[in-house]
């Protein structure tokens, strides 16, 4: 995995927040690593929303009336995700 420089410019209330998080008095070494958390933090959030919508879905879908299913070959299916998709 290559590595990526970034540059981040914060003043004011952003910047001093972070201050207080970093250094002796803060929960990090360093700024980098208060950025790297947050990202982690963030992306993990993401995938938890993303798999909470998939179990929902799942849910409605497993409670759905047997009547309501109807069989789809693999070719029905590509075609309806397909025009999905615009």
């Amino acid at each position: 995995m290559a590595k990526t420089t970034m540059t981040v410019r914060l003043s004011g209330p952003l910047s001093d927040f972070v201050a207080q998080n970093v250094g002796e008095n803060g929960s990090y070494e360093n700024t980098s690593e208060y950025i790297r958390d947050l990202i982690r933090r963030d992306k993990e959030r993401t995938e938890q929303q993303i798999f909470e919508r998939l179990k929902a879905e799942l849910t409605l879908a497993f409670s759905a009336d047997e009547e309501t299913y109807r069989p789809l070959s693999a070719a029905e299916v590509i075609q309806r995700n397909q025009e999905e998709q615009g």
